[in-house]
């Protein structure tokens, strides 16, 4: 039995925001999610800003987190839950300055043990490995072994998080690994038969 939640990104396009905040509902609505990452790079604050106002009051309803990608002070200044930095962002002791303690942080460690246990010793809340399949949402510069959660697992207290190219076809085994949290995207948007299904099925995968 695994511990293990699902932790979903927006699509990196969102055509219909009235749309999007029905099926986000649905999906939510259909298993266990931990968090909703509000990843649209290179759009806009002020489409970044609708987004997070849509899916906030949809998203804490169902005690799930906001967290968005690479901006704290944006994310600071829209009140959400949390923020997730890469390598080329603020670094972590910034972006905590600038959040609060209260915040979650997160932390892109790519497959690299070494960059995840510093951002642990940091005060990171968790760390993130991948890519673990091949993805489009994201160009992924690096390919993690599930061994690297295993490890993980059995010497950090800090949680972490697997992704890049999961669906429900998948996610088990990093469950199973030792992952945390599943980072899903396009695993999720894109299933033929739909988001609420898909969270269905990988919450389903991911509890086995």
């Amino acid at each position: 039995m695994s511990d293990c939640r699902l932790y979903l990104i927006t699509p990196p396009v969102i055509d219909d925001l009235a749309a999007f905040g029905h099926a986000l509902a649905a999906a939510l609505d259909a298993g266990d999610v931990a968090a909703l990452q509000v990843r649209l790079k290179d759009a806009p604050e002020t489409v970044i800003a609708a987004l997070v106002d849509l899916v906030t009051p949809i998203c804490h309803g169902r005690d799930v987190a906001v967290i968005l990608n690479d901006d704290p002070v944006l994310a600071r200044k829209l009140g959400c839950d949390g923020v997730h930095v890469g390598q080329s962002d603020m670094s972590l002791k910034e972006a905590r300055r600038v959040m609060g303690e209260g915040a979650m942080i997160g932390v892109t460690c790519h497959d690299s043990r070494h960059l995840a246990m510093e951002a642990a010793e940091n005060g990171a809340d968790y760390v993130a490995f991948g890519a673990f399949y091949p993805t489009a949402t994201k160009d992924a510069p690096t390919r993690a072994e599930p061994e690297i959660l295993t490890i993980w697992q059995e010497t950090m207290q800090v949680p972490c998080v697997a992704i890049g190219g999961i669906t429900a076809d998948n996610a088990g085994a990093l469950a199973r690994a030792g992952a945390d949290f599943v980072a899903v995207s396009a695993g999720v948007w894109a299933w033929p038969d739909g988001p609420a299904a898909a969270v269905k099925a990988i919450t389903a995968a991911i509890a086995g």
